[in-house]
């Protein structure tokens, strides 16, 4: 579904990603993990046109990702949502107000349709008391939870997690994790940046480790990020663990 071949992303005279290739398939949990820096978020950022790659190609159902060509961005959109580290929610605008924003303006679904829909999906990501609250008056887990039920009221093909609970205090991130975990169950493909390597080991399929903008390794989550080969990876893992 998302192809990623040989693409290479610098900023001014920092090469930030020499050369990253990958497949997601369709249905398909894959985790990217690795130190700060490594180029994670870069990647995501690159699948859903916020950056502009320099040279190879990415391809979301067989659409060239093209920042420059903006009908092209608004496709990939549509197709391939995105949550963000810090939620980036409408601070002026209800939970309720934020959820909808896209299907109304993006894809022009009738308001009162729109916002039965919004309210069956705050319903399902444990906020049915909270429509009409602003983000302000909501704990950090709870903002994240409106983001994801964001990204989901585009009926996106794929969602993109940039770190979703490193913002987090420590006792919010299980009810995060919780709603990632029931996407899953659904069958929705994703790809998430993650330091939780517990959640990523027990939800993914497939786990790659970035290091300095290349993948140093890849594999089944359970396989790698328990009996990783790579040396880089097994001394990542332990200051993880030790951490």
């Amino acid at each position: 579904m998302i192809k990623i071949d040989n693409i290479t992303k610098s900023f001014g005279t920092n090469l930030v990603l020499p050369d990253v290739t990958a497949e997601i398939k369709q249905g398909e949990i894959v985790c990217l993990i690795g130190p700060s820096g490594s180029g994670k978020s870069t990647v995501l950022r690159c699948i859903n046109g916020l950056e502009a790659y320099d040279s190879g190609s990415i391809t979301v159902d067989g659409i060239k990702v093209d920042s420059k060509a903006s009908s092209s961005i608004r496709d990939i959109r549509r197709r391939v949502s995105m949550v963000f580290q810090r939620f980036n929610l409408f601070p002026h605008r209800t939970v309720l107000e934020n959820v909808v924003e896209g299907p109304i303006f993006v894809k022009h679904i009738a308001p009162d349709r729109a916002r039965v829909y919004g309210r069956e999906l705050l319903d399902r990501v444990g906020l049915a008391d909270k429509h009409n609250a602003y983000p302000a008056q909501l704990s950090g887990g709870q903002q994240q939870r409106v983001a994801i039920a964001r990204a989901l009221a585009m009926e996106p093909e794929a969602i993109l997690f940039d770190e979703p609970t490193s913002a987090l205090d420590p006792e919010l991130v299980g009810e995060v994790l919780d709603v990632i975990k029931s996407l899953a169950q659904d069958g929705m493909t994703m790809v998430i940046v993650t330091h939780e390597m517990t959640f990523a080991k027990a939800v993914s399929d497939r786990t790659l480790f970035l290091e300095k903008g290349r993948i140093l390794e890849q594999g089944p989550s359970r396989e790698i990020l328990s009996n990783p080969s790579n040396e880089r990876m097994q001394d990542f893992l332990r200051r993880v663990e030790h951490h």
